[in-house]
């Protein structure tokens, strides 16, 4: 099977961002920076690189660059949600690892200069893993919540690491798999609207997911 990186196609014009100013400040740098791959032919081994470092230490998401090579080659979308899904569950299990292992000796760098990495959040991930592990990782994994925040505490609070890639696997895979649902059947055109309302769209969903098994448990 010939690998689509090697036709990726530069993408259409990319805005910035919603909330990014227009000034070239850091954030908006990075994710400039993250989109440049779709313009060459090496975007899909950046989506699969910039999947795993998500999952662990890097601050912006992979959908930014799935949604830019998608637009591009609309047949192959669910070929880079697969990529992105592979690169996620393979980094959450090194934010585990980080987390399991080596946290003593690293913890204040993720502490220091990880966004989203802080005391406050870690105890209010210990607080979710002591009353269900498994939904909680679900719930990170499927939605915009910072991913890497509940890999890193899986592995410091000792989730078993099955437990992770489980939960990983089905919550990435479906994120994933619903942007590249929404490319496929509609094309460009959907882009500006995925990225101004694709958080409201997963956490919606979500809700909708939990109530299902609320139902489940108390009707049937």
């Amino acid at each position: 099977m010939t690998d689509p990186a090697a036709h990726d196609q530069p993408s259409p014009g990319i805005p910035s961002p919603p909330g990014v100013p227009d000034r070239p400040g850091p954030v908006r740098r990075l994710y400039l920076w993250v989109l440049h791959w779709a313009d060459t032919p090496y975007g899909t081994p950046a989506l699969f690189l910039l999947s795993l470092a998500e999952s662990s230490f890097f601050p912006v998401p992979p959908d930014v660059l799935q949604i830019a090579l998608s637009v591009s080659r609309p047949k192959q979308s669910f070929y880079y949600a697969a990529v992105s899904g592979v690169g996620s569950v393979v980094g959450a299990v090194i934010g585990w690892l980080i987390g399991f292992a080596f946290w003593a000796a690293v913890g204040w760098f993720f502490f220091d200069y990880v966004p989203g990495v802080n005391q406050e959040n870690f105890d209010r991930v210990q607080q979710l893993y002591s009353q269900n592990a498994m939904l909680a990782l679900f719930g990170a994994a499927f939605t915009p919540i910072p991913f890497k925040v509940f890999t890193i505490a899986a592995g410091v609070f000792q989730v078993s690491l099955w437990e992770l890639v489980v939960a990983s696997s089905i919550g990435r895979f479906a994120r994933f798999m619903l942007v590249a649902a929404f490319i496929y059947l509609f094309g460009p055109a959907v882009k500006a609207l995925l990225d101004k309302y694709f958080g409201l769209v997963t956490f919606v969903l979500f809700v909708l997911l939990i109530a299902g098994f609320v139902a489940i448990k108390y009707l049937v």
